[in-house]
């Protein structure tokens, strides 16, 4: 479009000499027009782009005129609303105006000029209505640089959370195979995976914040028993809080407390308040977790007694990027995204999250409320039994990083599985074709082929006789997606946990585990 056809009127009259008049004052006035001669031409010129139509009524008598600029009009984009300049029809002594209006509501911003008309009138209305067309662009300029910065943004995020996630994965991997050879120092291992698994936590923060804010996260909702939930994160923080010399303890409901969530995204939110508190509490501070009924709701509360929270941060600790402890030393890290994220994340399943403090020093307490829903049968009780470990699988690993490749073929051996390995597409299609395998772990960016035409080759040659999981850095809901119509049967994002793989490795060769 070119600039000045966002600013031209278009004219539709019953004779040509009808609209050639109009046209010639409104260029007398210093306004762009063009004549338009059938209702179809004034349609397509207006695809091309226009700062408002002026029409005689006669036109949208009884003709096809009206119908079709009404539909045009109802499907404008949010941003517009474009100017109709009707003139109207000479009606004797009785005024109809407001009928006028009434029959012409669907065309939306109509102003009427009365005849006989005067040529100061239509270009005074022309105007107007250029002015109120060209601001309609201009806030559209704007919408479409925030709309392009908000994907610029998402792209750069997916290339950093990928770049960021192939070496946490190998570094991820290799603690497992040191942990389990005893080949490194316990107190240094401890170090690093402590560390890994704070960086890892950043960066599913980092990725997960911009989706939930943009409303790109949907949940997978099923009933689940939050009190039980809350046992196994509280469980996995055991280390932690020995390690920094804390008591944490958990407080169970006795009950189960049926809700209806999504799992992971409920995990994501306790461990993030669970990690705080730990973080928060100075050695030999006391965390205590709790689950318990009041009302309709089941809660979760997280109270601990370490730096606590000033009174003047207090209404703004869920801001994005507020940091609860601001000093310069940056001693405790974060970015001041996980309050943020967390609150959202119970937000979208209909609850609250809320903070309180009695000041510096003196603590924090963090209260999750969640609607209670009714228990259906299905709803797993008790502590779950350890799952027994899966039988020995042939598994052919599919990455480009060396390092990538080798330590996660290192803990699957250790793990007693016999492991092929493909630094890129094409070996990996010819080694699936010419070997015997239970699984294949994908890494999505190889060298030759991608990991999409990988799983489309050995999926349209071997049909489901192989499960095959893409292990990726690309972590983003529309990834997930397009693994699985590539023919994945799973799609899990690096670094990826042990218990994962062993989940996988139980999947691969059981009938119907796609």
């Amino acid at each position: 479009m070119r600039p000045q056809d966002s600013e031209r009127l278009l004219v539709l009259a019953p004779t040509g000499r009808d609209a050639e008049l109009a046209a010639s004052a409104l260029r007398d006035g210093g306004l762009e027009s063009a004549v338009c001669r059938v209702p179809g031409e004034l349609l397509t010129e207006l695809e091309v782009g226009a700062g408002g139509v002026v029409l005689a009524e006669e036109v949208l008598s009884g003709g096809e005129a009206e119908p079709l600029l009404a539909g045009w009009v109802a499907h404008q984009p949010p941003w517009s609303d474009l100017p109709i300049v009707v003139i109207t029809a000479a009606r004797g002594p009785l005024d109809l105006r407001g009928q006028v209006l009434s029959r012409l509501a669907p065309l939306g911003n109509v102003i009427l000029l009365d005849r006989p008309l005067r040529r100061v009138a239509l270009i005074s209305a022309a105007r107007s209505a250029v002015r109120a067309r060209r601001r309609q662009y201009a806030a559209r300029a704007v919408l479409a640089a925030q709309e392009e910065a908000v994907r610029s943004r998402d792209q750069f995020l997916a290339m950093l959370g990928h770049e960021l996630r192939n070496p946490l994965a190998a570094i991820t991997l290799a603690t497992h195979v040191m942990q389990h050879e005893r080949s490194a120092p316990p107190r240094q291992l401890g170090v690093v995976t402590r560390q890994v698994r704070q960086l890892s936590r950043l960066v599913d923060d980092l990725l997960d914040v911009s989706r939930v804010t943009s409303g790109k996260i949907a949940l997978e909702l099923r009933w689940l028993d939050l009190s039980e939930l809350v046992a196994r994160c509280a469980e996995t923080f055991e280390p932690l809080a020995a390690a920094r010399e804390l008591t944490l303890f958990f407080r169970p409901a006795g009950a189960p407390l049926p809700v209806r969530g999504d799992a992971i995204r409920l995990e994501q939110v306790l461990t993030n308040l669970l990690g705080n508190a730990l973080k928060y509490t100075p050695r030999g501070g006391h965390v205590e977790v709790s689950a318990t009924v009041e009302g309709e709701q089941a809660v979760v509360t997280v109270r601990d007694d370490g730096i606590g929270i000033a009174p003047e941060h207090l209404p703004r600790v869920f801001d994005l990027f507020m940091q609860v402890e601001t000093t310069l030393d940056r001693a405790q890290g974060g970015l001041g995204l996980g309050l943020t994220l967390a609150q959202n994340l119970v937000r979208m399943h209909g609850g609250t999250l809320q903070a309180e403090s009695e000041g510096t020093g003196r603590g924090t307490t963090m209260a999750v409320r969640l609607p209670l829903a009714e228990e259906p049968g299905g709803v797993e009780r008790g502590v779950r039994r350890a799952a027994p470990p899966p039988r020995s699988r042939r598994v052919l690993v599919v990455d480009d990083g060396e390092d990538n490749r080798e330590v996660l073929a290192m803990c699957l051996e250790q793990l007693g599985h016999e492991v092929l390995v493909a630094p890129d597409g094409p070996s990996a299609v010819a080694r699936a074709l010419g070997e015997p395998l239970d699984l294949m772990l994908v890494d999505i960016g190889l060298p030759g082929l991608d990991g999409y035409e990988v799983a489309r080759r050995v999926r349209a040659a071997r049909g489901p006789g192989v499960y095959m999981v893409a292990l990726t850095g690309y972590g983003q809901p529309e990834d997930r997606r397009r693994a699985l119509d590539a023919g994945f049967d799973q799609h899990l994002t690096k670094p990826v946990r042990v218990s994962a793989l062993e989940d996988v490795l139980r999947c691969a060769g059981r009938p119907g585990a796609q």
